[in-house]
């Protein structure tokens, strides 16, 4: 079965990097985009970028643009978020999720779709100022 497997995480100050990785399992990784959210307590889980399944095609929300970027290595069947310039802001639980869509709906807004009902442990991000 699926079985998402979130590392990486960490304290670091603002303005200082840290690098995600998600290894998957239970499916044909190279078939299916990915993506990664984001959650802290009390609020709802955010989606915050995404990835074709080829790598080729990439979209984040405005709160990341720029200073997040996600890459995924099919061989390997592990996904990665290089996290640049990180922000007290951006302290949450992060976790990865195979996804049913990705991009820019019809609205005009961005947003991640989950495929499957399931999600990993997470990994913790807490940002200093």
């Amino acid at each position: 079965q699926l079985r998402l497997l979130e590392s990486g995480g960490g304290s670091v100050q603002a303005g200082g990097s840290l690098r995600l990785s998600c290894t998957a399992s239970g499916l044909v990784f190279s078939d299916y985009r990915f993506g990664w959210y984001r959650q802290v307590p009390g609020k709802e889980r955010e989606g915050i970028i995404c990835i074709s399944s080829d790598g080729e095609d990439t979209y984040a929300s405005d709160s990341v643009k720029g200073r997040f970027t996600v890459s995924r290595n099919n061989a390997e069947n592990t996904l990665y978020l290089q996290m640049d310039n990180l922000k007290p802001e951006d302290t949450a639980m992060y976790f990865c999720a195979v996804l049913a869509f990705c991009g820019v709906f019809s609205d005009g807004n961005f947003g991640l779709v989950p495929k499957f009902d399931y999600w990993g442990q997470g990994t913790q991000v807490i940002v200093s100022s």
